[in-house]
């Protein structure tokens, strides 16, 4: 087999089994039930340009996800499995882009670009990044995969430039990339390769050449990716941009108010984890600048290091500023860091007698770590989801009944029992909007706003109450939850499925799993 074959066969290797991992744990909560049920409504409700939450509008996001999901339900149908695979298709893309890209880089002494690039990509793709990160359902690796693209392409349109004029074609699929970054997670998408490619055109003394980029046909397909989105959905939501760019981009960036406070170093324990063990050689290098020794490389080879650092830097910098930090905020700075990996392992271990032996160990390591996650998350996501429930009401109600949730929020629930119906929130919702904090009530009554009819759906207790005297009334609620009025019908590992006394179990939905 040659080097390049085995490239290609690793590359499918990893990605197999990342589809196999996202086959084995249910839904995780909240993300995953959230964001995979309005997938699910996009595709039952044939609304394609208001995202829902239990029908109600959710503007958190953009809704490239929310399109990815619902197109590949209409196709293979609705399971977990295929809400998570939006995100591992973009985590295979990162993995591809960084082969291809790495293979084109100047070669070390001694070893071929394609040896490089093959191990780069054994490095991702035996992470916990890539084996986790790259099956788990939110926006976090599809922008994370478009700001790699577009970084990596407009880097090799200035490097490979002739006459210094950069590569157009290169460079064009740069602002696709960006256009379709925006329409995964908004700003940050156009944002981060632009703060990255800035700092590093300053750094290599490249600017005379941005003069030269096909601004006019790269701006208009920027624009024509990312723009009618906005300009449709705020036509239909009037004050959605304000919503999804002030509230829920700005003041998550600068307010200390939203939820996942963390200290300033946890991007840099993230970062540990999410490539661990690889990280430990990416030690070498950061002490040799310490110490100002810089480990020897090619000459062609240092704006590729110089882009890497720039890029690792510059985007775990601009995410570690605010109060509010998530894990998969470090996604972006993945391909970088396995390169650096990658490079550091030919710079201080390639030579020894057993190279290759410490490599296998370390590979191995690393799939065996991403195995152990995935079984300790599915057990986690067991203890806390409302699956089983699901399960049981799915086949015992009639698609007319109704289903109340009170207590909290069973974001699993739609998606595993596949509801026709929004679900009825029972809360005191006077009472939440004056004290609600950064969670899931705030989401559903924010999105009321949007929508007044939707919005019906969140009732006060009295509706409890009500609904005990009538017939077709389902209620689930967390265990602990005092309930009136209402039947036990089944107990799960943290949910309980209730009925009122005059609801007679039915056929079941098509989702019933008998």
């Amino acid at each position: 087999m040659t080097e390049r074959q085995k490239s290609w066969a690793g590359l499918a290797l990893f990605w197999g089994l990342l589809l196999l991992l996202a086959a084995l744990r249910p839904l995780a909560v909240p993300d995953e039930g959230r964001y995979g049920e309005i997938g699910r409504w996009m595709l039952q409700s044939g609304d394609w340009i208001i995202p829902r939450l239990d029908g109600i509008p959710f503007f958190h996001k953009p809704p490239l996800l929310h399109w990815l999901n619902a197109s590949l339900m209409a196709v293979l149908g609705v399971h977990a499995w295929v809400a998570r695979l939006g995100p591992a298709l973009h985590a295979g893309l990162m993995l591809l882009v960084l082969y291809l890209v790495l293979r084109r880089t100047p070669p070390l002494p001694g070893l071929s670009s394609e040896r490089l690039a093959q191990r780069a990509t054994w490095v991702l793709g035996s992470s916990l990044a890539f084996l986790i990160g790259g099956q788990y359902v939110n926006h976090d690796m599809l922008v994370a995969c478009w700001i790699g693209v577009a970084i990596w392409a407009f880097a090799l349109a200035f490097l490979q430039s002739s006459d210094r004029v950069p590569d157009p074609w290169l460079a064009r699929a740069g602002f696709v990339a960006c256009g379709l970054g925006v329409l995964s997670k908004g700003l940050i998408g156009v944002v981060l390769p632009g703060l990255v490619l800035f700092l590093w055109l300053f750094q290599t003394r490249q600017w005379h050449k941005v003069l030269r980029l096909p601004w006019l046909s790269g701006l208009a397909l920027f624009g024509l990716i990312a723009v009618p989105w906005f300009v449709l959905a705020e036509r239909r939501a009037p004050g959605l941009l304000a919503y999804l760019f002030g509230d829920q981009q700005f003041n998550r960036y600068t307010a200390t108010t939203f939820n996942n406070g963390r200290p300033w170093w946890f991007y840099l324990a993230g970062l540990f984890l999410l490539m661990f063990p690889w990280t430990f050689l990416v030690l070498p290098q950061v002490l040799a600048w310490l110490r100002r020794r810089a480990l020897p490389l090619p000459a062609g080879l240092g704006p590729w290091v110089s882009l890497a650092w720039i890029w690792l830097v510059a985007i775990i910098g601009f995410f570690s500023v605010p109060h509010s930090k998530l894990i998969g905020y470090a996604l972006p700075v993945m391909p970088p860091l396995a390169f650096l990996a990658a490079l550091g392992f030919e710079q201080t271990l390639a030579r020894r007698s057993h190279a290759g032996r410490y490599f296998g160990g370390l590979l191995a390591l690393a799939l065996l770590v991403a195995c152990g996650v995935e079984v300790a998350a599915a057990r986690y996501t067991e203890r806390r989801g409302s699956a089983d429930v699901a399960a049981a009401l799915a086949c015992q109600m009639a698609p007319s009944d109704t289903v109340l949730a009170a207590g909290d929020f069973p974001y699993d629930l739609p998606f595993v029992a596949r509801l026709p119906q929004a679900m009825v929130v029972i809360q005191d919702w006077e009472l939440q909007r004056r004290e609600a904090g950064d969670n899931w009530r705030r989401e559903l009554f924010e999105g009321a706003d949007f929508d007044r009819q939707a919005g019906q759906v969140l009732q006060g207790p009295d509706t409890l109450v009500q609904a005990a005297q009538k017939p077709g009334q389902w209620l689930v609620a967390p265990r602990g939850f005092e309930v009136t009025g209402f039947a036990t019908v089944f107990e799960g590992r943290a949910w309980v499925l209730y009925r009122s006394p005059s609801t007679v179990a039915g056929a079941g939905l098509p989702s019933c799993r008998r």
